[in-house]
């Protein structure tokens, strides 16, 4: 088995799962690759040796890799399918910090989860993916043109709001006067767009949702529409540029311009542990079936 492992950040409650995660690697003879960043980071804290093999872009990962690790929370995990792209190799998430909806494997867990994973007694959710393109071109945007999450135009420089003309396949649904819109994949239907009263959707659920951020027009609602629908935006403002977020990366870009926001022809193929699934990390995370009355 070869397995990469990717990670942004070290803190000291990191330190147990670089141990107890490298511990079982060395010891069930897993070939391990480092992305070089992190590497540079786990060496400097002398958690690991400096002889590990090392990545450095999604160049680097090719179908030889049977899985990649990332250690973090739901950011690493979003910047983690930065890497793998269309290459098809699944992500595991282990959690370093809050329960989190993607680094789902606990620190108290990673011997036991990955003995499962080894024995390839685990399932792939595959997660839809949106790209976006701009007429004209932004060259800040070109190469990393998709999002996990979503996509989210919003005001810039500004207290004033943004006016979000909407297409759905061709057809103008509504012109959004608001602080911004969000576009959101299943996945991302419990992060920004949760937050903004958008409603949650099963990863299977083969839909998006457009969430308005704080709409002044009080009976714009978020829809619910078909993942297949192709989403045209112009958006138009006093100030002569807005913002536009892919996950948690933004790039400026200028009024009028056309943006074209629809499904990837691939995936990202997560690792869902059987004792982790996505309902019983919505309960736990919502809180849902306890009672707080007391």
């Amino acid at each position: 088995m070869k397995v990469a492992v990717f990670g942004q950040f070290y803190q000291n409650t990191t330190s147990p799962i670089i141990e107890r995660l490298f511990a079982f690697l060395k010891e069930h003879k897993i070939e391990t690759v480092i992305e070089e960043k992190f590497s540079s980071i786990l060496t400097e804290n002398k958690l690991i040796q400096n002889n590990y093999p090392k990545f450095c872009t999604h160049k680097d990962l090719n179908k030889s890799f049977d899985m990649l690790i990332s250690i973090g929370g739901d950011g690493t995990f979003l910047r983690a399918a930065t890497l793998v792209r269309n290459s098809g190799i699944p992500i595991l998430g282990i959690n370093a910090g809050r329960l989190g909806f993607l680094a789902t494997v606990q620190q108290n867990n990673i011997e036991t989860f990955m003995q499962l994973v080894l024995e390839k007694k685990y399932t792939i959710s595959k997660r839809t993916l949106l790209s976006l393109t701009c007429s004209p071109t932004v060259d800040s945007i070109k190469d990393l043109n998709f999002a996990m999450n979503e996509v989210t135009v919003s005001r810039k420089d500004t207290t004033s709001m943004i006016t979000i003309e909407t297409y759905l396949n061709g057809e103008y649904l509504n012109s959004y006067w608001a602080d911004g819109l969000i576009i959101s994949t299943p996945t991302g239907s419990t992060g920004y767009s949760m937050s903004c009263g958008g409603p949650i959707l099963t990863p299977e659920v083969h839909s998006l949702v457009l969430t308005p951020i704080a709409p002044h027009n009080l009976n714009a609602r978020p829809l619910v529409i078909p993942d297949n629908t192709t989403i045209k935006l112009k958006v138009t403002g006093r100030e002569e540029n807005y913002l536009v977020s892919l996950d948690s990366r933004t790039a400026s870009i200028k009024n009028e311009a056309i943006l074209t926001i629809k499904k990837t022809p691939y995936k990202i193929n997560m690792v869902e542990i059987p004792e982790e699934t996505f309902l019983k990390t919505l309960r736990n995370k919502l809180l849902w079936g306890e009672d707080k009355r007391n």
